[in-house]
């Protein structure tokens, strides 16, 4: 699978994409990450990406401009391998999505990454300052996405929190497949009409002791062996975290 970002901070991130699951999956080529600087695709000498709002009003609004080029790059194969606009196949069969990432956009969760994990590529747009040129939602993106109720500085972070939660779906991103079975917030771990968070987790040693003298203890089900009793249990302390 193969991700683009487009943003005006092209190596904002690249550290994090050298460690854990992602560095690995890039490694393995189940994910492929591009980052394109959006001032590539600017005209002026001090390329500009951003302008006065019309109406007035505070702060500065990217423009849609140099988005259209950067995706119009792209889709030429200018700036990495052609892709197709719509989520519909393209010249060389694969399926693209385009994302604007917005505060104003739908709430990101595990049921959309699921929906992102069967496309052979994402285009990710971030944000900055106070906003983007409306068109590029109307006319430019398929989709606008937020990761939750808050304001932040740009979409980068909202980008790579997307990549990790899509990629480490891809076939051979987790070392042990198994792990998908039971994560939290699996909507089909346990009942496909519930949400469920994973259930409570304990290692050794058994029974910790801090420095007060005071006892963190495992409970007692987890060390029995029991192995019926346990899944109760597990199920039971998933329900009470919905």
């Amino acid at each position: 699978m193969r991700f683009d970002i487009i943003t005006i901070f092209p190596n904002i991130l690249t550290s994090y994409l050298k460690e854990g699951i992602l560095a690995r999956a890039v490694k393995k080529k189940i994910v492929k990450i591009n980052f394109h600087n959006l001032r590539d695709y600017t005209t002026d000498k001090h390329r500009t990406t951003d302008d006065k709002p019309f109406g007035g009003g505070p702060g500065m609004i990217m423009m849609v401009e140099p988005i259209y080029k950067a995706i119009e790059a792209i889709k030429a194969g200018k700036a990495g391998r052609a892709i197709s606009h719509k989520g519909h196949k393209g010249r060389k069969g694969q399926k693209t999505k385009i994302i604007l990432l917005s505060p104003r956009g739908k709430k990101f969760d595990q049921k959309m990454a699921k929906k992102f994990s069967k496309f052979d590529q994402l285009v990710l747009i971030c944000g900055r300052y106070e906003g983007v040129d409306e068109r590029v939602k109307k006319n430019i993106a398929d989709e606008v996405v937020s990761i939750g109720d808050y304001v932040l500085s740009g979409g980068e972070l909202p980008a790579m929190i997307i990549i990790e939660a899509v990629a480490r779906l891809m076939p051979g991103a987790l070392g042990n497949k198994e792990s998908l079975m039971s994560e939290s917030h699996d909507l089909h771990s346990i009942n496909k009409d519930s949400q469920f968070l994973d259930f409570p987790q304990y290692t050794r040693p058994q029974n910790f002791k801090t420095k007060k003298g005071k006892i963190w203890k495992t409970p007692k089900v987890l060390i029995s062996g029991h192995h019926a009793e346990i899944k109760k249990w597990r199920e039971k302390q998933r329900g009470a975290n919905t």
